[in-house]
């Protein structure tokens, strides 16, 4: 049995016990809740034996000393007495209450679904009914096994966060460890074709075939690049982003189908932003390849580029099959994808990208079915 399997193990342990652990104490809670109600039938049973034997005492009888005590002694259940005559009287209330008729024919309802009234009687017929509710601590006994529910469910909601979160923490270095290790996998083929290339300079080879084995080098070691910086805090540079947005649709342009139609509206003077070269034109290749793809690599990309005071607003739309509004902050989600190809890690990765190493944002900005999609990428100004 491997590390992952025992930890998940143990988890379902302890989530399990806890559960036990919970249902028992409910369980408990709701015994000792019973026995709180019966004992307080019990206390009011003997106050109506008390206040009947008073009542039926001759005029000229002491009162006992337990018909006494008990009948004053009620002191924590609320009760409302009402004789034949329609006569109420009530205990163990609020000053407000005690003096509001309507308010107390209100409670004599309430006390009713709670508890059986008592019946009091004199020389045999129906004197007086006691209506009672439940004492202020059985009332907190209520609520007790609820507020332990929320504590229940607050505590599976932090072991919930727990596990994902480093769930998501272990998915993020599996694939940083990828990257790089691609990355160091890619770097030995790539010297030797340098290598190649420097030999067949001195041969007779037509130089324009070694220029463009070059250019596909140098893209690489680019790609490289890329792969290396994943997991890893990339640095940035104060770069144009005008001119480094036109690089990277120039790149694109050159190796896509001629059935794509590109169109790039970029302002003509230079804007700074803090960049990473390599990173940045990697989300604007992935945003343009996506486009491609959901147009079936037929249609038209636009690329447009604007600028406030503070922001930069770089927009790539696409005339494809568009995304439901329902998917459009999933399709940053790792693992998301509507293609029958592909592991769904390039807008993902273009998320974190933009979000989390260049403190920008980047959203489907509009989309409409067969129609097409744009993003949008907001970068901060250098000021």
């Amino acid at each position: 049995m491997n590390f992952t399997s025992t930890r998940n193990i143990l988890r379902w342990v302890i989530i399990l016990f806890s559960i036990a652990v919970t249902a028992l104490i409910l369980w408990n809670t709701y015994q000792f809740f019973l026995q709180l109600k019966e004992s307080e039938r019990k206390n009011m049973e003997e106050y109506r034996v008390a206040i009947q034997d008073v009542y039926n005492q001759p005029l000229d009888a002491e009162m006992g000393d337990l018909s006494y005590t008990v009948t004053n002694n009620a002191t924590t259940i609320p009760l409302i007495k009402e004789n034949y005559k329609g006569e109420l009287e009530a205990r163990n209330l609020p000053e407000e209450v005690l003096k509001d008729t309507v308010k107390l024919k209100e409670l004599i309802k309430v006390y009713s679904e709670q508890n059986d009234p008592l019946e009091v009687t004199f020389n045999g017929k129906p004197f007086q009914t006691i209506y009672y509710g439940d004492s202020p601590i059985l009332k907190k006994m209520k609520y007790f096994p609820l507020a332990l529910l929320l504590i229940l469910f607050l505590f599976a909601g932090l072991i919930w966060f727990y596990y994902r979160s480093t769930k998501a923490s272990e998915q993020n270095k599996l694939w940083a460890g990828i990257a790089k290790e691609s990355a160091h996998q890619i770097g030995t083929p790539l010297s030797s074709l340098v290598g190649w290339t420097t030999l067949l300079k001195d041969t007779d080879v037509d130089p324009s075939y070694v220029v463009e084995m070059e250019k596909d080098i140098d893209r690489l070691q680019t790609i490289t690049e890329r792969f290396s910086k994943i997991g890893s805090i990339p640095k940035l540079t104060a770069l144009d982003v005008v001119e480094e947005t036109r690089q990277a649709v120039t790149y694109i342009t050159s190796r896509s189908s001629k059935l794509v139609k590109f169109s790039l509206d970029l302002p003509e003077q230079p804007i700074t932003v803090k960049l990473n070269k390599q990173l940045y034109a990697w989300v604007i290749e992935n945003l343009i390849k996506n486009g491609i793809d959901a147009m079936k690599g037929k249609g038209a990309i636009n690329i447009y580029l604007r600028a406030d005071v503070y922001k930069v607003y770089v927009t790539v739309t696409d005339t494809g099959k568009g995304i439901p509004k329902a998917d459009w902050n999933k399709v940053f989600t790792p693992g998301f994808t509507t293609k029958k190809r592909g592991w769904g890690l390039g807008l993902s990765l273009a998320y974190r990208i933009i979000n989390e190493y260049h403190k920008g944002r980047i959203r489907v900005a509009n989309s409409k079915k067969d129609e097409g999609t744009t993003f949008e990428i907001q970068l901060n100004k250098v000021m």
